[in-house]
Formats: structure tokens, C-alpha cells, sequence
């Protein structure tokens, strides 16, 4: 068991969990650029002081976890352990502050981090890649009705000891967002985007254009791709996804995050909101 100091980048969009009710994927660098992935985290279940927003450095005790084999997987040594905020990196100077802790390890050839992965278990990287294009895919609208009746059943055990609060899962994404890419080793990549940010940036843009979900969809690609891709210096901050990785599927990598300094001449204002 240890405090650990951790720079957070990385918030996956909410899924649904039958012990937890509803969990995020967080991971973020070390002090010295090494990543680490904390997880479980019920962010939305915290208390308030205790939402960390992307770039805010936490205090967490923090232990290995024994049921995931991957090296930056750690675990709270209990949801009651209290998440500090102690500072928030800013985007100053083409916010050179983040790009000094985030930059330091850098892939540049997709077929290295899976050699990588594959060797030695790694499942969390900064990628500099070719985005080429856009894809937007159509998925279920409702989550999985078995899953569902399992958090339901959660739900009601956990009220017979603790006082019920008024809490809903987050909404299921009737879309898939990915990008297409290339890197060092010439091959061509689709990899599914499961950032935390796209999903909020579809549901904002679905309400302020009276619900239109093609015009919704449309300004998520025009932020995520015409902008950011155009525009701003992207990287990609890549993960596994745990089972995947275990079956040693030739693919387990997806994209969690997006970092884009902005260009020399850029004023580095431009956020996704």
C-alpha cells in the first residue's frame, strides 16, 4: 500500500457493473511519466470534492491489483479511500507544462507497442499516429437487459444496509466513434475511441441541435476529426481492454484519450467544450 501522486489524463465513457452499479476506467503518469491505471473507480458516486478533472494531479493510496496481470494496474485499497486534489497542470506556454510529463515515452509504429504488449504485458501508451479518417458506427441503444437486471438486483441488496440514494446509470451511446490511422509500420488501423469526453460531446450536441442525431454525430466528427486532427498536434493515449489482451487477440488496444497541444502558432485555447 503506498500514496501515489498521479497526473490524471485518462476517463473512459461509464459502464455498467453488477457489484459496482457504474464504473470508469481512469488512468493517468506518475510524477516521473510512468502510467498507471486505477481502477475501480464509481466516479460519478463520489463525493463532489472528490471528481478529479483530466490534468488535476490526485493523492490515492493505492495497491497492485491482484486480479488484473497488467504492470500500471492498480486499485484503490478501498472506494472509501479518500482521492485528494493537490494541483491541476494548465495549459499555459502551448501548455508545455503537460506535454513535459506526458510526452516523455512516445510511440510512433503500432506494430512496436503490440510487439510490446505481447512481450513484456504493457497496456497503456502515448501513440503519435496518421489519423486518415473518421468512422461513426451505429451500435445497441440500451444496455444489455441481463446486465441490467443484475445491477438492478445490486441496487436493491445494497439498499437493505445502506441508506438508498438516487442514482441512474449512465445513458448507453447509440453510436461508436473511431479513427483510422496509420503509423511507422505502414498498416492501416481502426480503433474505437472510448473516451469519456466523445460521449459527453455527442449527448451536448445532440440537445443544443433539437435532438437531431445526424447533426449530433456531425459536430463530433467535426471536433474530433476536422478540428483536432487539422488543427492541433494529436496524440493518442491507448489501453487495453483487459480480456482482450489476455486471450492475446492480435488487436486489444483501443483509443482512451486524446491528447492535442496545440501547434507552434496555435494560442492553445480550443477545448472540446
Amino acid at each position: 500500500m503506498a500514496v501515489e501522486r498521479v497526473l490524471m489524463t485518462v476517463k473512459t465513457y461509464p459502464h455498467i457493473s453488477q457489484k459496482y452499479v457504474e464504473l470508469v476506467c481512469t488512468a493517468g503518469f506518475r510524477e516521473d511519466g510512468s502510467w498507471i491505471r486505477i481502477y475501480p473507480i464509481p466516479f460519478r458516486q463520489l463525493e463532489q470534492y472528490a471528481q478529479f478533472s483530466k490534468y488535476d494531479w490526485i493523492e490515492i493510496d493505492l495497491v497492485k491489483n491482484p486480479k488484473d496481470f497488467r504492470p500500471e494496474s492498480y486499485r484503490p485499497v478501498s472506494l472509501d479511500t479518500p482521492i485528494k486534489v493537490v494541483g491541476h497542470l494548465d495549459t499555459k506556454n502551448g501548455w508545455a507544462a503537460r506535454k513535459d510529463i506526458v510526452l516523455r515515452d512516445v510511440y510512433t509504429d503500432m506494430g512496436k507497442l503490440l510487439a510490446d504488449c505481447k512481450a513484456t504485458n504493457k497496456s497503456l501508451a502515448v501513440l503519435k499516429a496518421n489519423i486518415t479518417g473518421f468512422v461513426i458506427k451505429p451500435v445497441d441503444r440500451e444496455w444489455d437487459e441481463k446486465k441490467m437486471e443484475a445491477v438492478r438486483a445490486s441496487q436493491n441488496q445494497l439498499d437493505l444496509f445502506e441508506e438508498k440514494k438516487d442514482f441512474e446509470v449512465v445513458k448507453k451511446l447509440p453510436y461508436e466513434f473511431s479513427y483510422k490511422f496509420t503509423t511507422d509500420d505502414g498498416k492501416p488501423h481502426t480503433l474505437m475511441i472510448e473516451d469519456w469526453e466523445i460521449g459527453t460531446l455527442y449527448w451536448k450536441c445532440l440537445k443544443d441541435h433539437g435532438f437531431n442525431e445526424e447533426i449530433a454525430c456531425q459536430k463530433v466528427k467535426e471536433m474530433y476529426f476536422d478540428n483536432l486532427v487539422g488543427k492541433r498536434d494529436l496524440y493518442l493515449f491507448m489501453g487495453t481492454h483487459k480480456e482482450q489482451q489476455q486471450l492475446n487477440r492480435p488487436q486489444p488496444f483501443v483509443v482512451i484519450g486524446t491528447f492535442y497541444p496545440p501547434k507552434q502558432k496555435d494560442d492553445g485555447q480550443l477545448t472540446l467544450f
